[in-house]
């Protein structure tokens, strides 16, 4: 027997403690190559694959899929390439999830997440050996029918009348255990209906489930032998995990940490959205999404530069205030995984137009929960978008780590006094409300309140920004 590592579940961010499992993508007796994805596991910070620091062949999984692992613990064994090394493809072939040994000390430091090695043929994705038919307690292959041909081998032609669609049969309730093909959001939602994920007959492509084929399971009749929930029933119980458990978490530690001190107001930016419809009819912003988010996103760049210890850290082991002169704009973002931050690095350092593209790409990739660990780490100052739900203001808590957050309400038109003295009359303008909140331990009201009017006084002349 050649020899056995262990890979242990690495910090897949800044100080993370634990991580979902979502997916195994191998299995016992499986050969793997150096960087081939071998699990895909959800965090606070994002949903990451796990590549393969060695090659060889997959001995054992440690970890049930659905399961919250600490970072540390053994979730995969693998028996290296190489003379004597063969032997393990067979052992354990129909069990996947075995007992995971001490780990040795050598084995204790991890390796970097992403990237161990060069790939020999040219970062390809690993195409899976063939699958033997199922037998009776073993784990059927997720992407092939349990009555398929083996991978790769051609079949004999089918007569016309036998063509069938390629999407894999719906499993039998007694069938085992099945892998599905779901992105993290689609579990997401999966879970939030009640939805048996390998209950659900995939329409995607590659026998991927979609959003589609979870809401249609979740509005027909329970399958056969399905737990349902007595229609007189006063409660639900939502298993508290992933991103919910993670920003529950975070947001408690904030909370009773950092003394929040929250200011409002009130905000004519009718010149805002004069300018928003010119600096979209330009040639250059063509193609560019040129929202309100933007310009504000603008306006408290611009005011973080003069009021620095909004855009600030504590650091309570020195005992010092951290004070960037960079701004790493963070923009909460609401996913099916539940909200999420990442940010913009350098976002000061970026013209009107590259700060647009920066801001689509980045509620993109949040929504279709594919955020880097590094997009998640390193904000210095948030905004959060509420006026996209209608809400005109609130008290948001500080992500933790900065010093200063700003909620953004809607933009309505309103009835606005405009003129002094006898030229005073009402008009119809466009109006938001503001907030920020603020860590008082290194923000005093008179710095937070300086910041909060001058990202309201850009908002109303944007003119202000050339002084």
């Amino acid at each position: 027997m050649g020899d056995i590592k262990q890979f242990l579940l690495p910090d897949l961010g800044e100080g993370l403690t634990e991580g979902d499992l979502v997916r195994w993508t191998v299995k016992v007796g499986e050969h793997v190559e150096v960087n081939d994805t071998i699990a895909e596991v959800e965090t606070v910070k994002a949903a990451v694959e796990l590549p393969s620091p060695w090659a060889g062949t997959v001995t054992g999984l440690h970890a049930e899929e659905g399961t919250t692992v600490p970072v540390g613990t053994p979730i995969i064994s693998i028996e290296l390439a190489g003379p004597g090394g063969q032997g393990a493809a067979a052992a354990g072939a129909g069990e996947d999830m075995v007992p995971a040994p001490p780990a040795s000390d050598a084995e204790d430091k991890q390796m970097t997440l992403v990237g161990y090695g060069p790939r020999e043929d040219g970062g390809r994705r690993r195409r899976r050996r063939p699958t033997a038919p199922a037998v009776e307690g073993a784990q059927v292959s997720f992407n092939v029918p349990p009555t398929a041909p083996p991978a790769f081998v051609e079949p004999e032609p089918a007569p016309a009348a036998a063509t069938r669609p390629t999407v894999p049969p719906r499993p039998a309730p007694g069938d085992a255990r099945v892998h599905v093909l779901a992105k993290p959001p689609v579990r997401k939602l999966a879970k939030t209906l009640g939805v048996d994920l390998g209950r659900v007959r995939p329409s995607g492509a590659g026998g991927t489930i979609t959003r589609d084929d979870v809401e249609a399971a979740a509005s027909s009749a329970p399958a056969a032998g399905a737990p349902t929930a007595s229609p007189a029933a006063r409660e639900t119980r939502v298993p508290v995990r992933g991103v919910r458990k993670h920003t529950a978490a975070a947001m408690v530690a904030s909370a009773f940490t950092a003394p929040h001190v929250t200011e409002f107001v009130t905000v004519d930016v009718t010149a805002t959205m004069e300018l928003r419809e010119r600096v979209a009819a330009r040639r250059e912003f063509r193609g560019v999404k040129v929202s309100p988010l933007l310009l504000l996103a603008k306006a408290v760049i611009l005011a973080a530069q003069r009021t620095p210890e909004i855009n600030a850290s504590w650091d309570e082991a020195a005992g010092e205030i951290v004070l960037k002169h960079y701004v790493n704009l963070g923009i909460a973002a609401a996913t099916d995984r539940g909200l999420v931050v990442p940010n913009i690095k350098d976002a000061d350092r970026l013209s009107l137009r590259e700060l647009a593209g920066a801001i689509t790409d980045l509620t993109e990739t949040a929504r279709s929960g594919r955020t880097s660990p590094a997009d998640m780490t390193g904000g210095t100052i948030t905004i959060t978008n509420v006026g996209v739900f209608g809400i005109d203001t609130g008290t948001p808590i500080l992500n933790p780590g900065e010093s200063g957050i700003v909620a953004f309400g809607a933009v309505r038109r309103m009835p606005w006094v405009v003129g002094t003295g006898a030229e005073e009359r009402l008009e119809p303008r466009w109006v938001t409300q503001l907030a920020v909140s603020f860590d008082h331990r290194l923000v005093d009201g008179q710095q937070g309140s300086q910041f909060l009017a001058d990202v309201a006084q850009i908002l109303t002349d944007p003119g202000m920004a050339l002084l």
